[in-house]
């Protein structure tokens, strides 16, 4: 009898297991679903998270779960096995992240192994100076105006070995363009070395093409294309622009560029406010007005297209041009068209 009862009971255990398991199944599922589901399935605001560097996944979880992005840490830990089950050489990437309460944990967890990070973004014009750069910045909260400077001053050659050795900072070697940057990466020196890189990807391939076209070298050869950026308001002067400078250095003549005094001085030249012919005398290395030859190094960042124009200047008689106002110039071939062409202008601005 005892034996039957035995057989019977063991019967019911056996019958009742798979029962069991799709029970114990079907709560585990219930519960992942619920664990990895948004914490806020409506649409919420945004939540930013800091990940410090050499952050365990434990802590990462632990640190969502206290956000309010996770419903669970354990369910966090579980997904990080996975993740790294799935790419042993992967992991979660440090840095500033934007995250939603919306998001269920498997995109959250996706956002941070792939490093999907803040990002902010900067535009540096064609034709901007070291000074207009460094209020930008500020101006955009990134630094102080100052610390940019400094950083401008400070020349890494060491990885950067192709910038000339006697610039005095590196005016117009950060190149102009738009730029993204990690926003926990946000600092000078890390904006100076990516505007760097990308003159080094940019720019420099070009000089090195065609340099056999000029006989300026690379510091020359940036300097002049700054000044022709700052003098060519019209894309179609611009190879014109550079061929006068071009001849002018040829035949000995100084460039008399007013953008060199106005970076002299640190101003800006209007059409109601032009340079006085006292401020034209002031002396400074700069001046091209008082000085032969290029000044001591570029005035602004010239764009690629005055980088090209220097390499491949018009071929020209005209040894002069005046700004009409207008964007565009009057170029002449002798001193005396030129001053007529002034007095001209002039008297129709009068």
């Amino acid at each position: 009898m005892k034996v039957q009862q035995k057989f019977w009971q063991r019967s019911l255990i056996w019958s009742l297991l798979p029962l069991t398991l799709v029970i114990a199944t079907w709560r585990s599922l219930a519960w992942w679903s619920w664990a990895t589901a948004p914490t806020q399935p409506t649409k919420a605001k945004l939540v930013q998270i800091q990940i410090p560097s050499g952050t365990a996944a434990q802590q990462i979880g632990r640190n969502l779960e206290k956000a309010g992005l996770i419903r669970s840490q354990f369910a966090w830990n579980l997904w990080a096995r996975y993740l790294a089950w799935q790419n042993p050489k992967g992991d979660f990437k440090a840095g500033t992240y934007e995250l939603s309460p919306s998001q269920p944990l498997s995109l959250i967890a996706e956002k941070i192994w792939l490093g999907e990070v803040v990002q902010a973004s900067f535009t540096i014009p064609e034709g901007w100076s070291l000074r207009q750069m460094a209020a930008y910045f500020q101006a955009k909260g990134f630094f102080p105006a100052q610390e940019f400077i400094a950083a401008a001053n400070q020349i890494d050659r060491q990885q950067f070995p192709w910038i000339p050795a006697d610039l005095p900072n590196l005016e117009g070697f950060l190149y102009p363009d738009t730029y993204k940057i990690a926003s926990g990466e946000i600092t000078a020196q890390a904006l100076v070395k990516q505007m760097l890189k990308q003159f080094e990807q940019v720019a420099l391939p070009v000089y090195q093409k065609e340099r056999n076209k000029t006989n300026l070298n690379l510091k020359q050869w940036v300097t002049l294309a700054s000044i022709v950026e700052k003098e060519a308001a019209v894309p179609s002067e611009r190879s014109r622009i550079a061929g006068v400078f071009t001849s002018r250095l040829q035949k000995g003549m100084r460039l008399e560029s007013d953008p060199t005094v106005e970076y002299a001085l640190g101003i800006r030249q209007t059409a109601d406010k032009p340079l006085t012919f006292a401020q034209v005398k002031i002396a400074s290395p700069y001046n091209t007005y008082l000085n032969p030859g290029l000044p001591p190094g570029p005035i602004a960042a010239p764009g690629l297209a005055s980088l090209s124009a220097t390499l491949n200047p018009e071929k020209t008689d005209y040894l002069y041009f005046v700004a009409r106002y207008d964007g565009t110039h009057v170029f002449t071939r002798t001193l005396k068209e030129h001053l007529a062409a002034v007095a001209k202008i002039r008297q129709e601005r009068q």
